[in-house]
Formats: structure tokens, C-alpha cells, sequence
């Protein structure tokens, strides 16, 4: 498979999960009511907030394979340190979201272990 194609589809990936993220903020905070308005607040913020750094991750893998090519040492930097922040972010929630009971939050670890070993073979395969 294409360097190419692994590293757009790890970025496609960690995208799509951003989005959701931004899309399931007011029904996931829904969830939680009754809060105060500083727990809705900061729930509020976190979750925009990772969504937002997730859609980040994509782009910056996405801009880097189409603009300076998978095999540019500044491309392996960025899409490594983009796959260890995924899996860094994987083991968190494997520790704390996972052990939740809606599934869309056993699914994070999964997803974002995924994404970064699509962009880390990708980043090998150039």
C-alpha cells in the first residue's frame, strides 16, 4: 500500500473522530445534566478541545504528505510525533474513557491506535 494512502487514511480517521467530538459536545454534555455551570463549562471546553486537536493532528499529516511528500525528513518528524501523541492520547483513554459504559467511549483507544499506525507505517513505507 501507498505511503500516500496510509498516511491520508490515518489522517482521515483522526478527523472524522475530531468531528464527531465536535459534533457530540451538546448531547454528550446533555448526558451529564444536572451539572453547575463551571462542570458544563469545562466539559464543554474539553471536548471541543479535543476535537479541535484531533481535526489539527489530520491536517498537519494531511498538509505535510501532500506538500512536502511522505519522505521529507520533515514530514517523518511531523507524522511521528503526530503517532506518538495519538497513542499517547490511545493510553488515556484506554485508562479513563474505556472504562465507561456508551460505547463510543471504548471506541477511542481503538480508533486513535489505528489512525497512528496507519501515519507510522506510512511514515516508514516512503
Amino acid at each position: 500500500m501507498s505511503p500516500y494512502v496510509m498516511l491520508l487514511a490515518g489522517s482521515a480517521l483522526t478527523a472524522f473522530w475530531g468531528v464527531m467530538h465536535l459534533v457530540k459536545t451538546g448531547p454528550v454534555v446533555a448526558g451529564f445534566e444536572p451539572l453547575g455551570d463551571d462542570n458544563r463549562h469545562v466539559l464543554r471546553m474539553e471536548w471541543i478541545l479535543e476535537g479541535v486537536t484531533l481535526c489539527f493532528v489530520a491536517v498537519l499529516v494531511s498538509v505535510f504528505t501532500l506538500w512536502r511528500g511522505p519522505d521529507a525528513l520533515a514530514s517523518v518528524i511531523v507524522f511521528r510525533l503526530s503517532a506518538l501523541f495519538l497513542l499517547v492520547m490511545a493510553a488515556v483513554s484506554l485508562f479513563t474513557g474505556a472504562k465507561a459504559s456508551p460505547l463510543p467511549y471504548k471506541l477511542c483507544a481503538p480508533i486513535f491506535t489505528t489512525a497512528a499506525a496507519l501515519i507510522l507505517v506510512g511514515s516508514f513505507a516512503a
